[in-house]
């Protein structure tokens, strides 16, 4: 059954809107907590981390459940309707904290965000796993992953682009209430496009999923050296991502400073989020274009990256922090490689299925891409608890609340924070570039002998 227009439409649509949720939650969530509502740092981070690989070791079971449902309506649509709206109610909960005393509040933000996880997880799952239920088609299943992962990227960045400006338009000085209606709106939006997803993405009656078990992924990882490889790299690749997005905010709010900085903050970050999105959708064709093999693209993008963070390193210790079009110039070249390198290590991930199937004779595609959403997950919880540590190792103070003054910080806060932004990203995009050159073996050229002993000359 070919996939209509329509179709792709409503899925990328709900890949925008279910993204939105997740960056506004993987990136501002410590920002809230510990800067707004002024609980200890270190606390915030390691609950985020806590909850988050509680949430990837979650998935393979939410994935069984997914496969035992039967309703008239599907297998993936009632999971991902029910899924959507639990999680947009516990969205607005956790950014619409009540006035509580310090214990009272961290038992409020452990249970919620514990249950934003779990529920983001109910509706996270059923919609990448339903691509093979609603095709057949090879190529309409790959052309929907990259519809999914590429509106994901729109959704992440539109997170990037307006949240600060609309918590300053909305909430004024009070960030708090601005935080409120931001985590309204977009879970209003989160709600109409998985609704959306779900009236067009109607799944062929004889469709079946395979089952994966926590002790079937790790097994198939395992016995896959090559999905180890691309599996490693991505968790520091995305690290480094979460890791600048958390700082970033504090870096606006206290080093470049201003009564202007939620708007310098908003522009750098749309220059960022659409270089980012030119990176997936631009550059890296244009490259393959050129006939350049996957792995010399990574090995470029990943290099770009660490030059960006280099020479913004060097304007750091310069102390030339104010000028934002300086500032940006690097900031463009570490967003843009960085969405290269998203789209690369999907590519790497499908050549590595081939591989285990090579190695083993099974082929575990389900299992090795569910790793992907599991390690990503990982990665994200491990940058923010990296982070809260970091904002408590440096002495940063929060600011205190509705005066809309911004509370000065020393000279040793600000110089660890600019190290700490630039320096921790660079480290781990420096260790994936020289774990990937020594461990990655599936070249172009190698890749395509693979798929041809596996497929024939099927295109």
């Amino acid at each position: 059954m070919k996939l209509t227009f329509g179709q792709k439409a409503a899925y990328g649509i709900g890949a925008v809107g279910k993204d939105m949720v997740y960056a506004l939650s993987a990136s501002y969530v410590m920002y809230y907590y510990q800067d707004i509502l002024h609980l200890p740092a270190t606390f915030v981070g390691l609950i985020l981390m806590i909850a988050r690989v509680f949430d990837a070791l979650n998935d393979p079971f939410m994935g069984v459940l997914v496969a035992k449902t039967k309703t008239r309506f599907g297998r993936f649509r009632p999971w991902l309707f029910t899924g959507t709206v639990l999680n947009a109610f516990v969205l607005y909960a956790l950014f619409a904290a009540p006035e509580l005393g310090e214990p009272q509040m961290m038992v409020y933000f452990s249970v919620v965000y514990i249950l934003w996880g779990v529920t983001y997880t109910m509706m996270d799952i059923p919609y990448w796993s339903m691509i093979p239920a609603v095709t057949d088609t090879p190529k309409d299943r790959e052309n929907l992953s990259v519809v999914g992962r590429t509106c994901a990227g729109v959704g992440s960045a539109l997170i990037a682009m307006g949240t600060m400006l609309l918590v300053g338009i909305l909430g004024g000085n009070n960030e708090r209430e601005g935080f409120r209606w931001v985590a309204l709106i977009v879970s209003v939006i989160f709600v109409v496009t998985e609704i959306i997803c779900c009236l067009f993405m109607k799944e062929r009656s004889a469709s079946k999923m395979e089952t994966v078990s926590v002790r079937e992924m790790f097994s198939a990882l395992f016995k896959n050296d090559q999905a180890i490889v691309v599996v490693v790299t991505i968790v520091l690749i995305n690290m480094a991502l979460y890791l600048t997005s958390n700082f970033i905010i504090y870096f606006f709010k206290y080093d470049f400073g201003g009564a202007g900085w939620k708007g310098d903050y908003t522009l750098f970050s749309t220059i960022g989020g659409a270089c980012q999105i030119l990176g997936m959708m631009v550059v890296y064709p244009l490259l393959r274009g050129r006939k350049i093999a996957n792995e010399r693209i990574f090995r470029i993008a990943c290099l770009m990256a660490v030059t960006g963070y280099a020479i913004l390193l060097v304007l750091c210790l310069m102390g030339i922090t104010h000028n934002l079009l300086i500032l940006a110039l690097p900031g463009a070249l570490a967003f843009m490689a960085n969405g290269i390198l998203s789209v690369l290590t999907t590519v790497f991930l499908s050549s590595s299925v081939d591989y285990g199937e090579m190695k083993t004779g099974r082929r575990e595609e389900s299992v090795i891409f569910s790793m992907q959403t599991f390690v990503v997950k990982a990665a994200s919880g491990l940058a923010v608890f990296l982070t809260g540590l970091g904002i408590d190792l440096i002495g940063l103070v929060g600011d205190t609340e509705d005066t809309g003054e911004i509370i000065q910080q020393s000279a040793q806060t600000l110089t660890g924070l600019r190290l700490l932004m630039t320096v921790l990203p660079m480290a781990g995009l420096i260790i994936a570039l020289v774990f990937f050159i020594r461990r990655f073996r599936l070249t172009d050229s190698y890749a395509q002998e693979m798929h041809e002993k596996l497929h024939g000359n099927q295109a």
